[in-house]
């Protein structure tokens, strides 16, 4: 045991001289939470800290999962992955590629833990995929008490529906089943579309691909449209070559993304020429490369970001009526607008539980004033019945989210039952679930 000071990965949320377990087996995360619990300490498990809101900050204790940190089993035939809960997803893609298998759908960056990015809810895009919960068919769950409880739809339902999106409320995760599939090839394209013609085809790009989404650059009327499908039998990788990749992905996007947001900060009267330029420099590619490749990208400059999810019928609207706002409010906004989509599920704090559902995901440079326009962009979705990403910036609470999940108090008896004491609870899960 130690104490630290941990801070998260957007510089939103730290804490102070918080003591640092480490255990490096399942009887040790249970001892160590029965200890925490009798003396009536506050416990969290922490990940890679890629959360912007406080769900993962720890009061008293953190454990760090690094001892559990690697797949214990693979099975080819059933695609059944076991892995431990602090396996990071880079580490995950490149150990599932050794056995000829992937992640049916991935978010758009890896840093993440495994058990972060489900118990916050992470997603990718797809009309016919669900987010990274969807595809856990087993979890191994210690309680307050030090019990072990091993989850799935046949064992524990009611947990197993509760713990794959539970904000760390119900305990720590220390294991996890994945259903993989064989691993596949991607053809990306990725082409500037005019905004009105994305917006007026939605539909059809949403469910004529694979996967799907747009950014769309404030100010101006371009859109970066990716179409992400497999490749039919036969057809080999090619890659983006080494040199555009370095230009586009870590030159264009990462270090002249930031020099241009440092010069928003001193002059944002510019912003607006600069999106406009930026979109005009927007150009055309094609690759295809393993999934895990094609999904997730390098992001390095720091933001603070909300996420909310509408039912896909609405998204259209709520980026209309987004950007109306814009036009109107003056504000001056570098970042581009995220849009993507994934299929209802049954997971009970799931964003897409029960309807199909588009994603808006809005972002503001880190050294940039956020409040007034997240506020403008909370009100937008929250005519439409949105539901926040429990890991990005929102203002709800809980009286809110029992009003935008049918499942709500089922989840909250199963918490009363599994830690009644609240162990694992902080700020962010007081204000999301109440005391």
């Amino acid at each position: 045991m130690s104490t630290t000071t941990w801070r998260n990965w957007a510089g939103t949320e730290s804490a102070t001289g918080v003591e640092t377990l480490r255990p490096s087996s399942v009887d040790e995360v249970a001892a160590m939470v029965k200890t925490a619990a009798e003396q009536g300490k506050q416990l969290k498990a922490v990940g890679s800290g890629h959360s912007f809101t406080g769900c993962s900050v720890p009061e008293q204790v953190m454990v760090r999962l690094d001892g559990l940190s690697s797949i214990t089993s693979a099975d080819q035939a059933s695609g059944h992955v076991t892995l431990g809960a602090g396996t990071g997803l880079a580490k995950l893609n490149a150990g599932l590629a050794s056995f000829d298998l992937a992640m049916a759908n991935l978010g758009d960056i890896d840093k993440q833990t495994i058990a972060g990015a489900i118990s916050t809810g992470t997603h990718g895009t797809g009309a016919k995929l669900g987010g990274i919960a969807t595809q856990i068919v087993g979890l191994e769950l210690v309680t307050a008490d030090g019990s072990v409880l091993h989850c799935s739809a046949d064992e524990n339902p009611d947990v197993f529906n509760a713990a794959r999106v539970s904000v760390g409320s119900l305990g720590v995760i220390t294991a996890l089943t994945l259903q993989t599939v064989p691993a596949f090839l991607l053809r990306a394209q990725e082409m500037p579309l005019p905004l009105g013609e994305v917006l007026g085809g939605f539909d059809e790009l949403a469910d004529g691909n694979d996967h799907f989404e747009f950014y769309w650059f404030p100010h101006t009327d371009v859109a970066l449209t990716k179409r992400n499908n497999r490749v039919g039998p036969g057809v080999g990788a090619s890659p983006v070559g080494k040199l555009r990749g370095w230009v586009d992905d870590e030159l264009l996007s990462n270090r002249v993304f930031e020099w241009t947001n440092r010069l928003s900060v001193r002059r944002p009267g510019l912003v607006p020429r600069i999106n406009q330029l930026a979109s005009r420099a927007l150009s055309a590619r094609e690759y295809v490369d393993s999934s895990y490749k094609v999904f997730c990208s390098e992001r390095n400059v720091v933001f603070r970001e909300s996420e909310y999810a509408v039912p896909r019928e609405h998204v259209v609207e709520v980026v209309r009526q987004l950007r109306s706002w814009i036009d109107r409010s003056g504000e001056r906004l570098p970042f581009p607008i995220e849009v993507r989509v994934a299929a209802a599920d049954d997971i009970w704090l799931s964003t897409a539980y029960g309807r199909d559902t588009g994603y808006i995901a809005i972002h503001q440079y880190h050294r940039l004033a956020h409040d007034k326009y997240f506020d403008a962009f909370e009100q937008i979705v929250g005519a439409f019945g949105g539901r926040p990403h429990w890991g990005k910036l929102h203002t709800l609470e809980a009286s809110d989210f029992r009003e935008r999940y049918p499942r709500f108090d089922d989840f909250l008896a199963v918490r009363d039952r599994l830690d009644p004491q609240r162990t694992f609870a902080n700020p962010y899960t007081r204000q999301v679930f109440g005391a």
